[in-house]
């Protein structure tokens, strides 16, 4: 069973990493996680934490997992959860900064965007009392001068 890390940023499920049933895959067999992290980056991790790597594209991943298992091949196992690289990146080694860039980029954005939308709230809001008020002065005009 998966444990859960809470993080500042995001809960994340952490993937056990157990031994697979040997009824199942052998245990010769070299075997692959292959998933995404939380920033939706993906990750190849051997089962027995020897080595990984973060990757931008899938394929790069399982080709890791195929490379680094030579020339046996070995088993991939999509975990239906996303996990973080625990060991050292041995896969591509900007991805890491990409992602931090990517957060630095996406936290302004979104401050900006509520900051916005507050403004637009306001500016309907003053438009919609000056039209009211508009009205109204109208209408006080109409019953001073009914000639208007």
């Amino acid at each position: 069973m998966a444990s859960l890390t809470f993080s500042a940023e995001l809960a994340t499920v952490v993937a056990p990493f157990q031994p697979i049933d040997s009824g199942i895959v052998s245990p010769a067999i070299p075997a692959f996680f292959v998933g995404r992290n939380s920033e939706g980056f993906w990750i190849a991790r051997d089962l027995n934490g020897r080595i990984g790597g973060i990757f931008l594209l899938e394929r790069s991943a399982i080709c890791f997992a195929r490379r680094m298992s030579r020339p046996a091949g070995c088993a991939t196992i999509y975990p239906s959860e996303r996990f973080e690289l625990d060991i050292e990146n041995k896969g591509n080694p900007l991805v890491r900064q990409l992602g931090y860039l990517l957060r630095l980029t996406r936290a302004p954005w979104r401050g900006a965007a509520a900051c916005i939308g507050a403004m637009k709230a306001a500016v309907k809001y003053r438009l919609g009392l000056r039209r009211l008020n508009r009205c109204a002065a109208r209408r006080w005009q109409a019953s001073k001068n009914p000639a208007l």
